[in-house]
């Protein structure tokens, strides 16, 4: 990815897009060649990004940006003093995924508080990390109720319930604080920085910076002025009035013929996040329309199935399919499949089990090879069950030509992401 942004970056003439793009200040000879060959990753939402981490949240518009990623690039570049390191950043979408997916698998291993610290990180770096406070919430309601289905409660038991319906709730209370945490303590910075300013802060901002203000129409902290408007709301959220003010985003707002296109670009990944959905409650009705909170048979026996077709995936279909409905409707969908790609593992874990079920090669024991004739030997594993222990990618890579159409679709749709992606993003082109 490093190498081919870097080519297509100094092949293809940059793109005179109208997004935010600051003035650079000045750069050294090292800046120069890290901006030469990383330059492309610093392109659309990155340049926010970068611009927070080297001036902190100077332009109102900026407060969409939640502060761990850029925290962290600014840290980084004081661990390394050439200040081009800035120019390697890219979007937050793969820090928020670490650690949302980190939380996940903790939550999965029974660590509860490191689970929650992670899911409350993640939320400092992406706003919808705000999301995955259900899973704490889901798993501590599902512990509870099926604590309850052992059977009739023996008398006296009543105290002792209650006192564990109010430590439920406790725990989900502050399982939701903590989450939220970084979030609102955000929003409580924006609001100071922006609605009460101590000092005029505008005085050290370059002349440059402050006529790309004027001229765009950008509200710089610190410069007197009106105080925005949403300084007066209730609950003041600079994240949503930005939403709304400077992106248009809300309920069906780009149901528009013109963004058509950026419809389709979304489509291979809201039929594969569909699909993954239907699938999913086709196979688990009862599972799905009890929430998940009744024991299966499965589970009594202690052998309760895994994959993806398994009980535990029901919060994660769940989780999936609200971003998903969500997205959308009320965001600019073109920005669906990295909006997903980086909230839940369900993208991927549907594609592997669709590969396990219905490709052939991956039937086989992987001593045959498809191109001598050789019919494939070994059975098909269980479509909910443990598939081979090797990665399959690179065989079915190899194999293209024998493949099914399906296996291509699925492989194609990520491999085309990539290498488009790439082509478009690092060039100011219309993406995601």
């Amino acid at each position: 990815s490093l190498v081919f942004q870097a080519v297509f970056n100094l092949l293809i003439p940059d793109h005179a897009a109208d997004a935010f793009s600051p003035p650079r200040g000045p750069r050294g000879r090292w800046d120069a060649l890290v901006e030469r060959l990383l330059g492309g990753l610093g392109r659309w939402d990155a340049e926010h990004f970068l611009f927070i981490a080297e001036r902190g949240y100077l332009l109102e518009h900026n407060c969409a940006f939640l502060p761990l990623f850029p925290l962290g690039l600014r840290l980084l570049a004081a661990l390394l003093p050439p200040a081009g390191v800035f120019m390697a950043a890219a979007y937050s979408e793969s820090a928020f995924a670490l650690l949302a997916f980190g939380a996940m698998w903790q939550l999965e291993q029974g660590r509860g508080g490191l689970s929650g610290l992670l899911f409350a990180l993640a939320a400092g770096a992406r706003a919808n990390g705000l999301v995955n406070a259900g899973f704490l919430l889901y798993s501590r309601a599902r512990r509870f109720v099926l604590g309850l289905q052992g059977g009739p409660a023996p008398p006296g038991t009543l105290p002792a319930l209650w006192k564990r319906g109010l430590g439920l709730a406790c725990s989900a209370a502050l399982a939701c604080a903590a989450v939220s945490l970084p979030f609102a303590l955000f929003q409580y910075y924006a609001y100071l920085r922006f609605c009460e300013p101590g000092t005029d802060l505008g005085q050290g901002v370059p002349e440059a910076l402050l006529q790309l203000a004027r001229d765009k129409g950008y509200r710089v902290a610190g410069v007197a002025g009106a105080k925005p408007p949403w300084c007066s709301q209730h609950f003041p959220l600079v994240y949503s009035y930005i939403q709304d003010t400077y992106w248009n985003v809300g309920f069906l707002r780009y149901f528009q013929l013109r963004q058509i296109p950026n419809f389709l670009l979304a489509l291979p990944v809201t039929l594969l996040s569909s699909w993954a959905a239907w699938t999913y409650v086709s196979t688990n009705p009862r599972h799905c329309l009890t929430l998940g909170l009744e024991r299966s048979k499965s589970e009594e026996r202690g052998k309760a199935r895994d994959g993806f077709c398994g009980p535990a995936v029901f919060v994660y279909v769940v989780h999936s399919t609200a971003l998903l409905v969500f997205g959308f409707f009320c965001m600019h969908v073109q920005v669906l499949t990295r909006f997903l790609g980086s909230s839940s593992p369900i993208l991927y874990w549907f594609s592997a089990h669709l590969l396990q079920e219905h490709e052939p090669l991956l039937w086989s024991t992987g001593t045959d090879n498809p191109a001598s004739g050789k019919p494939l030997q070994g059975k098909p594993p269980s479509s909910c069950g443990r598939g081979t222990s090797d990665n399959p990618v690179v065989r079915l890579l190899l194999n293209w030509r024998s493949i099914t159409p399906l296996s291509k679709s699925i492989l194609g749709f990520f491999l085309g992401y990539w290498l488009l992606g790439l082509i478009l993003h690092c060039n100011f082109l219309p993406w995601t």
